[in-house]
């Protein structure tokens, strides 16, 4: 039986209002009986890993770009918060366009013009043209948090826990290689090659989407004002997915921390590591992707809340592990495996549970999840960036363990409060209203 917390389509119904399904067109596309082929599957996971690794090629270079364009390494380390701003705008104002419009041709051109801010990236010749171009990059890579919810749109019901899994495992390897990726290709042919590249492979991902991609028609009838507003509706109605934009902010705070630093520690005493080596350690999160199919499909199973309480546990052991690794590799290396493993468990589970909301609505609710999720972020980035230059790494990782064991507290405390909610009698409570379903 699924356990409370894990919030399936059952147990959030007597959380929350029921939405009238009368109020809009069920439009989803006919894969969503049927299911998704696996090739489908990859290609998804692919466009998602690639889009999303666009916001991520500048983080192992921070040093070298702060060198080259003549700025400080604190004021460098603001490029993450550039970019993540740019996604939490993306995912505030583009991403419900999902719900609003025909998917395949919104992805398509959505990429197009990514290609066209990496372009401008790449020949930046100072550094605010490059980081206007870099928060250009961000809004329009929202276009990977399109594809997950359409991806659990064209899955059958008892397979959405493994094709959103799976979609998402594709997604966090592109986060993690991009820092690979990047730091070999700028130590070879130079930073400006490595967002060249990246231009191209989003013409070739667009073209390729295009022609692979089925029609998916739009789930509402809404106007583009009338599904923002939608948002703050499913916000207000849903305690659960408040629970999992909370948790959803800080588990990527702490995503954000470590990465925010991490190139900063290991251009330093006692590791003086180049770009290349810096790249090299995004390969030890790929553990995290592991753990995305395989949360998904023990939440399909309905064990989705002790997923999320093990990884919960993991990610706040993993900062004392990294707080070991200020003068030891191997420490910083199992730091930021088990970093990774924690929050990508969190993460799906999050997913998991808010997809089982509305099914007519998931680009909105992805909207309001990603959004928290990013803020977090970009919040916990620039906060890193000025307390590394003040208290250094043992600051660092004593922010990441504090927002950790907070994320834990928020989970005990809110799953508690909504179990406690569902025990008490049903009674008959007020529809969405149609205009904002």
């Amino acid at each position: 039986m699924p356990e409370s917390g894990t919030a399936t389509s059952s147990e959030s119904a007597a959380a929350r209002p029921c939405a009238d399904p009368s109020s809009e067109p069920s439009a989803e596309p006919s894969g969503s009986r049927e299911g998704i082929g696996r090739g489908l599957v990859l290609l998804l996971a692919v466009a998602c890993g690639a889009a999303v690794a666009n916001l991520y090629y500048a983080q192992p270079l921070l040093h070298t770009l702060g060198q080259d364009l003549g700025v400080s390494d604190g004021t460098a380390g603001l490029l993450v918060t550039v970019s993540q701003v740019g996604y939490v705008l993306g995912l505030a104002f583009l991403v419900p366009v999902g719900d609003l419009r025909e998917r395949r041709a919104l992805i398509s051109g959505t990429l197009i013009v990514t290609a066209g801010a990496l372009g401008v990236a790449a020949a930046a010749p100072t550094f605010i043209v490059f980081a206007l171009a870099l928060g250009a990059v961000g809004i329009t890579s929202v276009v990977a948090q399109i594809i997950v919810p359409m991806s659990s749109s064209l899955s059958a019901e008892h397979e959405r826990g493994q094709v959103v899994g799976t979609v998402m495992s594709g997604l966090l390897i592109g986060i993690l290689l991009a820092r690979t990726v990047s730091g070999l290709v700028a130590a070879a042919l130079g930073w400006r090659t490595v967002f060249a590249l990246a231009a191209v492979g989003m013409i070739a991902l667009a073209v390729t989407l295009r022609r692979r991609l089925p029609l998916v028609p739009p789930t509402t009838k809404l106007g583009y004002r009338g599904t923002l507003r939608s948002v703050l509706t499913l916000i207000r109605a849903e305690p659960v997915l408040r629970q999992r934009m909370l948790m959803g902010g800080l588990i990527f705070g702490c995503f954000s921390v470590l990465w925010t630093s991490l190139a900063f520690l290991l251009a330093g005493p006692p590791f003086h590591y180049g770009n290349a080596i810096i790249g090299l350690f995004g390969i030890a999160g790929v553990a995290g992707a592991l753990a995305a199919s395989v949360v998904g499909r023990l939440a399909d199973r309905g064990h989705g809340a002790r997923a999320t309480t093990v990884s919960l546990i993991v990610l706040l052991i993993s900062w004392a592990i990294l707080a070991a690794g200020k003068t030891a590799v191997i420490p910083l290396i199992i730091g930021i495996a088990a970093l990774d493993l924690g929050v990508q468990g969190v993460h799906i589970s999050n997913q998991s549970a808010i997809y089982a909301l509305h099914g007519d609505a998931r680009s909105r609710l992805t909207t309001a999840y990603m959004v928290s999720y990013f803020l977090g972020g970009a919040i916990l980035s620039a906060l890193t960036s000025t307390l590394y230059s003040s208290a250094g790494w043992d600051g660092v990782c004593l922010l990441g363990a504090i927002t950790a064991a907070v994320t834990l507290a928020v989970w005990l405390a809110s799953t508690y409060a909504l179990r406690r909610r569902r025990r008490r009698p049903v009674h008959a409570e007020p529809r969405l209203a149609q205009a904002e379903d």
